[in-house]
C-alpha cells in the first residue's frame, strides 16, 4: 500500500535544481537584462518607507520577489564529484599495504596519486599536499615529474602572484622547472633548495662566433659533398661517417655511395642551409651557432638517419629554449613527430605551469583536449597522470565548460586501473549533471556504479529523477539502504524522492549519521521559512554555519535576514560571501553579490575608518570571526589594496577552516605588500601555510635583517615553535616574541603574541610569567587568553578558578565549541559530559568529545560502545586520532585484524605517526 500511495504522488511536477543556471546571454528568466534588472532592485529598494512586515511594497519584498524567495522544492544537494568508497577504512587500509609492499618507486609514485584521489573527499588540504609530496619524491621518470611539479606549483597559485613568471623556479626542488626535466629520483628532494639561480650565475658563457670563425672547412680538407639542387656542401667524410650506423654504412660500406665524391641529397628532406648545418655539428658538435628554425630541422635530420647523438644535442637544445605557451604549441609537434620526448616534456611544462590562464588559451585547449594529440602523448608515456591534472583544473574552474568534458573525456581514454576508471565516470556524471545532460551522465553513474562505486548510485537516482522517473529514484536508494550499511548520503539522497513526513524522517536520520552534511540544514531552514517562522529557519542554518562556512548556507542565512528586513546581519553575511567567492552570484544566480551590497548599504549606516577599527576590536573581543571578516571586507571597500588588511582576513579565514580563500587573501597581501620586509613576510607565511617550514624561516630572517617588525618577529617564533621545542628552544622563542612585542603593532595582533608567549611559558613551566601574558592579554580584549589562564590555574591545581575562567569565555565567545570542549577538562563527570555534548552539537567535525567519551566508555568496560561511539564519528569524520584510539581498543580485546586494519589506514593518512606505528608492530608481531 505504502508503495502504491509513493507512486500516486510521485507524479506531481519535477523538482527544479537549487541554483538553475541561465544561458549566458545576460538575460534573466523574463527576458530583461541583468543591467535593468539590478536598476529596477535599486530603484525599488532605495525607498525611504521600511515596513515592519514582508507586506506589498516593503523594501524586503521588492528585493526579493524578482528573484523568488526560496522553496524547498527548489533545494537540491549536489553530488560530490570525488571517490566516496562505502568502507573508506577498508580502502584507506588496503592502500597502505600496497604501497608497504611497493618496491618500485615509479609504481609507488602513482600509488600515491591514487592515495591523493581517495583523500579529496576529506578537503583536508596538508593530507593532499603529503600525498602530492610523496608522489612527487618518488617520481622518477620525466613525464611523472613535470606534471607534478607543475600540480604543486598550481596548488601554490605561484601564477598569481606578481613579478613571478611560470618558467621560475621558487627556490623548492620540487617544483623547480629545470629539476623535473632530469630523469632519476633524488632522495634529499623534499627538503632540498634548488640552485638554479646560483648556478645560472656561474653559468660559463658561450663564445661568439663571427662569420666563419672555427666553423669555415677548407676544400682540402673535404673529400666528399653533398648536393641539394644547383648547392654543394663539402664534408668530411669520416666526420658525416660517426654521425650514425647508417651514414658509416653509406659512405664506408658496400653502397654505390662510398666510392662517390658528390652524392645527390635532394630527395631527402633537408634544405642547404640544414645540410650546412649538419656538417658544421658533425666537426664541432655545436647547435648554439645556429637558429632555432635550423636546430628543428636537425632535429629532423637526426631522427631520419639514426644520428643519436644529434638527436639527443637537439632535443635538449631546443627543451632549454622553451619559455612561452606559443612556443610550446609549435615546438611539441614537432617533439612528437620526432620522438624527442626530452622537448615533448619542456613544451608540455610551460603549458601546465600557466595553468588555469592555459584553458582559456583556445589553441592550447584545442590541442590538448584533441584525442589524436592525447595518442602521441601516449606514446611519449603520458596518460592518466597529465589528463587527470589537467581535468582537476578545469573541473575547478568551471564544472559546465566544454573543455572540462573534453578533457574528461581524454581522461577517460587513459584508465588503466579500476579506480581510475570509477573516478572518471563519476566525475563526468558530476560535469554532464551540471550540464543538465541527464541521459549521458545517466550513462556515466551507471557504468561507474557497475565498476563498484556505490556512491556513483546517488547519480543514478538523481538522473532518474531528472527524467521524471521519481518513484524509480526512491526504490534505488531505499535498496541501496537496505544492501549497504546506511549512510548519511543515502538517507539524504532518498529524502529527495519521497514525501511528507517521511521525507523529514530521512533528513533527521540523515543528520544523525553525518551530521556535517549541510542540506538537511538548508531544507528544514526552508520549510521554517515557508511556514512563515524566519527566525527558526535562521536558527537552523546557524546550525550548518557554526562549524562549516560554506558559501551555499551564508548565502540562505543573508536571505533569511531580508526577509525579516534586518539589513545589517544581511550586509555582514554578503560581505562575508564575497571574502570566500569575490564572483559570487546570488538569487539563482540572478545579482551579483556586489550588487547587494550596494543595495542593502542604501539601508545601513555607513561606517567610518576609524569606526570600522573600532568595531573590528568588538567583534575580535566577542570571537566572532564572521563579523569580523565582514568588518575586513567592509574597509577593503574604502582602501581595495591595503596588505595588513588582507593579512588579517587571511588569519581569520584559516581559523574559520577556510584555507582556498585564505591562501587568495595572502597572495593578495603579498602582491600589494608597500616594501621588500613585508612581501618577505606575506611569502613566508604561504610557505609556512604550505608545509615549507624552514623556507618560511628563512623568509623571516631576511625580512629582520631588512627591517625588524613585529610581524616578522612572530612568523619567525611561531615557525620555531611548531616543531617539538626543547629548552633552549623555548627560550630563543621566548626572545624573539618579546622582540615582536618591542615593535610597533596593534592590539590585535599584540594580544595574540602575548597569549602564543603565554603558552611557551606555561610549556617552560613559569606559571606567573604566563599568567602575566594572559592578563595582559585580556586587558586588549584578546578575549581568547581567558583559555590560557584557564590552564594556568588548572595546573596550579585551582579546577574551579580554571572552570570559572572558561565560563566567562563562553559567555563572551560568539563562536564558543571549543570552549565548551576546553571547560570540561575542569569541571566534574557531569558537567564534563554535557560541555562535550554541547561542543559536538555545535561542532560535530570537533573529533576530542568522541574520543573521551569513548575512553570514558572503555573505562566502564563497555567495550562494544565504545568502539560504537569511535565508528560512528569515523563513518563522517575519518580521524588519525580517532582511528589510532579504535585500533588500541580492539587490541584490548583481542581483534587483531579490526586492529591492524586501523592502524593502516592511520598510516595512510600518516605514515609518521609515532604511537601508530608502535600499535602496529604489536598488532602484527
Amino acid at each position: 500500500m505504502r508503495g502504491l500511495k509513493l507512486l500516486d504522488r510521485f507524479t506531481s511536477t519535477q523538482v527544479h535544481a537549487v541554483n538553475p543556471t541561465e544561458p549566458s546571454n545576460g538575460k534573466t528568466h523574463g527576458g530583461v537584462s541583468r543591467a535593468k534588472f539590478n536598476s529596477r532592485l535599486i530603484k525599488s529598494f532605495g525607498s525611504n518607507s521600511k515596513p515592519k512586515t514582508l507586506s506589498s511594497g516593503s523594501g524586503a519584498e521588492a528585493l526579493l520577489l524578482p528573484c523568488g524567495v526560496p522553496a524547498t522544492d527548489l533545494l537540491e544537494p549536489s553530488i560530490d564529484p570525488h571517490l566516496k568508497p562505502s568502507d573508506f577504512v577498508e580502502n584507506l587500509a588496503d592502500l597502505y599495504r600496497r604501497l608497504e609492499g611497493c618496491s618500485s618507486q615509479s609504481e609507488r609514485s602513482l600509488l600515491c596519486v591514487e592515495q591523493y584521489s581517495l583523500l579529496s573527499g576529506l578537503g583536508d588540504p596538508k593530507l593532499l599536499r603529503r600525498s602530492l609530496r610523496a608522489a612527487r619524491q618518488n617520481a622518477a621518470d620525466v613525464n611523472d615529474k613535470v606534471v607534478l611539479s607543475a600540480w604543486f606549483r598550481f596548488e601554490r597559485r605561484e601564477d598569481e602572484f606578481v613579478g613571478m613568471a611560470a618558467m621560475d623556479c621558487g627556490g623548492q626542488v620540487m617544483e623547480c622547472p629545470k629539476v623535473a626535466l632530469v630523469n632519476g629520483v633524488d632522495p634529499n628532494l623534499v627538503s632540498g633548495h634548488c640552485q638554479c639561480g646560483k648556478d645560472a650565475a656561474k653559468a660559463v658563457s658561450v663564445p661568439a662566433f663571427k662569420g666563419s670563425e672555427c666553423v669555415g672547412l677548407d676544400e682540402e680538407e673535404s673529400d666528399v659533398s653533398f648536393c641539394i639542387g644547383d648547392e654543394e656542401i663539402n664534408c668530411r667524410r669520416c666526420k658525416i661517417a660517426s654521425l650514425s650506423s647508417p651514414f658509416e654504412a653509406m659512405l664506408y660500406g658496400s653502397f654505390k655511395e662510398s666510392k662517390k665524391g658528390r652524392i645527390d641529397f635532394s630527395e631527402n628532406g633537408i634544405s642547404v642551409k640544414g645540410m650546412r648545418a649538419v656538417e658544421v655539428y658533425s666537426r664541432t658538435r655545436r647547435l648554439d651557432l645556429f637558429s632555432r628554425e635550423i636546430v628543428v630541422e636537425l632535429l629532423s635530420f637526426a631522427n631520419r638517419f639514426c644520428c643519436e647523438e644529434m638527436k639527443s644535442s637537439c632535443d635538449a637544445y631546443l627543451a632549454s629554449s622553451v619559455d612561452n605557451i606559443d612556443d610550446a604549441l609549435v615546438l611539441i609537434e614537432y617533439g612528437l613527430e620526432d620522438m624527442a620526448y626530452l622537448l615533448v616534456a619542456a613544451c608540455l611544462q610551460v603549458l601546465l605551469r600557466e595553468l588555469p590562464s592555459c584553458l582559456h588559451n583556445s589553441r592550447a585547449m584545442k590541442f590538448l583536449c584533441s584525442s589524436k594529440v592525447r595518442e602521441g602523448l601516449a606514446m611519449a608515456g603520458y596518460g592518466f597522470l597529465l589528463y587527470y591534472f589537467l581535468s582537476h583544473v578545469a573541473m575547478e574552474e568551471s564544472m559546465v565548460s566544454n573543455t572540462t568534458v573534453m578533457l574528461l573525456e581524454r581522461l577517460e581514454e587513459c584508465v588503466t586501473q579500476r579506480w581510475q576508471k570509477m573516478l572518471v565516470l563519476h566525475q563526468l556524471g558530476c560535469v554532464l549533471l551540471e550540464r543538465r545532460e541527464y541521459k549521458e551522465a545517466h550513462f556515466r553513474f551507471l557504468a561507474a556504479a557497475k565498476a563498484g562505486h556505490v556512491y556513483s548510485v546517488a547519480g543514478v537516482a538523481r538522473t532518474k529523477y531528472k527524467q521524471g522517473q521519481q518513484y524509480s529514484a526512491y526504490t534505488l536508494m531505499s535498496s541501496i539502504i537496505n544492501e549497504y550499511k546506511p549512510a548519511g548520503w543515502m538517507y539524504q539522497e532518498r529524502a529527495l524522492y519521497n514525501i511528507g513526513k517521511e521525507k523529514i524522517l530521512d533528513l533527521s536520520t540523515a543528520t544523525e549519521l553525518d551530521p556535517t552534511l549541510s542540506f538537511p540544514y538548508k531544507y528544514r531552514a526552508v520549510a521554517n521559512l515557508e511556514e512563515k517562522q524566519i527566525r527558526a529557519a535562521i536558527l537552523e542554518i546557524d546550525k550548518a554555519v557554526r562549524f562549516k562556512l560554506s558559501p551555499d548556507c551564508i548565502e540562505l542565512r543573508a536571505w533569511f535576514f531580508i526577509a525579516l528586513e534586518d539589513y545589517e546581519s544581511a550586509l555582514r553575511d554578503i560581505c562575508v560571501l564575497l571574502t570566500l567567492e569575490p564572483n559570487y552570484m546570488m538569487f539563482h544566480g540572478k545579482v551579483s553579490g556586489d550588487y547587494l551590497v550596494g543595495l542593502l548599504s542604501l539601508r545601513v549606516k555607513q561606517l567610518s575608518e576609524a569606526e570600522c577599527w573600532m568595531q573590528l576590536y568588538d567583534q575580535w573581543s566577542s570571537v566572532d570571526d564572521i563579523g569580523s571578516l565582514a568588518i575586513i571586507h567592509q574597509m577593503l571597500g574604502h582602501t581595495p589594496r591595503k596588505s595588513v588588511l588582507q593579512f588579517r582576513q587571511s588569519l581569520l579565514l584559516l581559523r574559520l577552516n577556510c584555507q582556498k580563500a585564505a591562501m587568495r587573501s595572502l597572495r593578495l597581501a603579498r602582491n600589494n605588500s608597500g616594501s621588500e620586509h613585508e612581501r618577505l613576510v606575506y611569502e613566508g607565511w604561504i610557505l609556512y601555510d604550505t608545509g615549507n617550514r624552514e623556507e618560511a624561516l628563512t623568509k623571516a630572517e631576511k625580512s629582520i635583517h631588512i627591517q625588524r617588525s613585529f610581524e616578522a618577529f612572530f612568523l619567525k617564533a611561531y615557525v620555531l615553535a611548531d616543531a617539538s621545542l626543547d629548552s633552549e628552544a623555548s627560550s630563543h622563542v621566548i626572545q624573539l616574541l618579546e622582540e615582536a612585542l618591542k615593535c610597533p603593532s596593534d592590539g590585535l595582533r599584540k594580544g595574540q603574541a602575548l597569549n602564543n608567549l603565554g603558552s611557551i611559558y606555561v610549556d617552560c613551566g613559569k606559571l606567573d610569567k604566563a599568567a602575566d601574558c594572559y592578563v595582559s592579554a585580556l586587558d586588549i580584549k584578546h578575549t581568547r587568553a581567558h583559555q590560557g589562564l584557564a590552564r594556568v590555574y588548572h595546573l596550579k591545581n585551582q579546577r574551579k578558578a580554571a572552570y570559572d575562567e572558561m565560563t566567562k569565555l563562553i559567555e563572551k565567545a560568539q563562536s564558543n565549541a571549543s570552549a565548551y570542549e576546553k571547560r570540561s577538562e575542569y569541571g566534574d563527570p557531569k558537567m564534563t559530559k554535557n560541555d562535550l555534548n554541547m561542543a559536538s552539537q555545535l561542532d560535530p567535525l570537533r573529533t576530542y568529545p568522541y574520543r573521551y567519551r569513548a575512553a570514558v566508555l572503555m573505562d566502564e568496560q563497555r567495550e562494544t560502545e565504545a568502539i560504537e561511539e569511535l565508528s560512528r564519528a569515523i563513518s563522517f569524520k575519518p580521524d588519525l586520532q580517532m582511528l589510532h584510539l579504535r585500533a588500541a581498543f580492539h587490541e584490548s580485546i583481542g581483534d587483531l585484524s579490526s586492529a591492524l586494519q586501523d592502524c593502516q589506514a592511520a598510516l595512510c593518512m600518516d605514515p609518521n605517526h609515532t604511537d601508530t606505528i608502535d600499535l602496529y608492530n604489536r598488532a602484527r608481531d
